[in-house]
């Protein structure tokens, strides 16, 4: 996926945050590959979520071997590859975890994937609702 893509889906999934989703309904799905580096940044600027209400994500790895997380954390979090807040993490391939969280955790915080167990390039899929 080229960085104008992934720009376009983290400016979707940073939507998500700004409205507070009442008796509308909106999804993001973001499919992409953790490579080398281990970890692969979800949002190109923090979560700007003040309004209180709940946001569900539900997480696959779509690699056998590999074992994935998905964690919110400050840039030196990601820099590090340190998850700070652990919002789901994931087994093999066939497994989609749901959380469910208020906003407001996730105020200034960046959201990535992180390669927890393996050293191959893990392929993941995230819909943010």
């Amino acid at each position: 996926m080229n960085t104008y893509k992934r720009l376009l889906a983290g400016a979707a999934l940073l939507g998500l945050f700004a409205v507070p989703l009442q008796s509308a309904s909106a999804a993001v799905t973001v499919t992409d590959t953790v490579g080398a580096s281990g970890k692969f940044l979800l949002t190109g600027m923090t979560v700007n979520a003040t309004s209180p209400g709940s946001i569900k994500f539900v997480f696959s790895n779509l690699t056998a071997g590999t074992n994935l997380q998905l964690c919110a954390g400050s840039s030196a979090d990601f820099g590090a590859g340190t998850c700070a807040m652990e919002l789901s993490s994931s087994g093999g391939p066939g497994f989609n975890f749901l959380t469910i969280c208020e906003r407001t955790q996730l105020n200034g915080k960046f959201l990535f994937v992180k390669r927890a167990v393996g050293g191959a390039n893990a392929q993941f899929s995230l819909t943010v609702e």
